[in-house]
């Protein structure tokens, strides 16, 4: 890969682009659309964003008034717990469409397995919305379809009644926690492994080693840790509201991490974060 419009091949033969600019914690507003507008004129192609991250109208409107071509872009929204199950998985679906100001979405996917209000009929309730997104994949309403932070065992429990593999699984994923086991499971069933929080949200920038691996490339943390994360395979989704580092993280395709820096950079478990347990999460 040698630029941000590279891609991979999805299981189902759709290509993604190998980063994606994520939108978590980018305030709906004026917050939120300059940063995709950003991002947009930095050269991303890929966006990501929620129905719970409160932001699609916003980042909806920052892709219309881009001016980049609809067939140019990658745009992800991901079905909020609320709304699990197969009528309600339609309803939310169509909202995210009508709020993005899109007639598709290149990726769907269910945000959590077992949210607090399924806890005693997740399996059930992600069959049912698996269902109705198989049907809106089918409709063209969306591309690919997908998960996010799904566990082996959210997954088997999935695949029983799935005719479709999901194409991603995305992750809480970067030197903190490489969740090797769920990554895996991935790799084994050609699921996708997409990297939120490449940079554990800010806390990475804490690990001093980290800070003398970037003097020795003469790059920044951030552009270390996302090079890091593409040198696994992953598809990482770096944030900012800042212009400037908007345009950064997008310069990773100029060096290439060594074997034993890679090696080291792996070895920084738990001092960034690890994942919220999908089912013991109170949300």
């Amino acid at each position: 890969m040698n630029k941000l419009t590279d891609t991979y091949t999805l299981n189902n033969g759709v290509k993604i682009p190998v980063i994606g600019f994520g939108t978590w914690q980018s305030k709906d507003g004026e917050e939120a659309y300059q940063a995709v507008k950003a991002a947009l004129d930095a050269g991303y192609r890929h966006i990501d964003t929620a129905a719970a991250y409160g932001n699609e109208e916003s980042v909806g409107k920052a892709i219309k008034d881009s001016g980049v071509a609809r067939e140019d872009l990658f745009v992800t929204s991901k079905l909020w717990n609320e709304d699990h199950g197969y009528e309600a998985t339609k309803k939310a679906l169509d909202l995210s469409l009508q709020k993005l100001g899109l007639d598709y979405l290149d990726l769907y996917l269910i945000h959590w397995p077992n949210p607090v209000k399924f806890r005693d009929e997740w399996q059930q309730k992600n069959a049912e919305s698996w269902r109705a997104m198989e049907e809106a994949l089918e409709a063209g309403k969306v591309r690919a379809i997908g998960v996010s932070n799904f566990r082996p065992h959210h997954l088997d429990e999935l695949l029983k009644t799935a005719k479709v593999t999901p194409a991603v699984n995305q992750i809480f994923l970067n030197p903190s926690d490489t969740e090797d086991e769920v990554v895996a499971y991935n790799k084994e069933h050609g699921i996708l492994s997409e990297a939120y929080s490449p940079l554990g949200t800010g806390k990475i920038f804490s690990i001093p080693e980290l800070k003398e691996i970037a003097e020795k490339y003469h790059k920044s943390v951030a552009q270390v840790v996302i090079r890091w994360s593409l040198q696994h395979g992953f598809l990482p989704l770096p944030k900012s509201v800042h212009a400037e580092r908007i345009q950064q993280n997008t310069e990773v395709f100029d060096f290439e991490l060594s074997a034993d820096d890679m090696k080291t950079i792996d070895g920084f478990h738990g001092q960034a974060g690890a994942p919220t347990d999908p089912d013991t999460a109170t949300f």
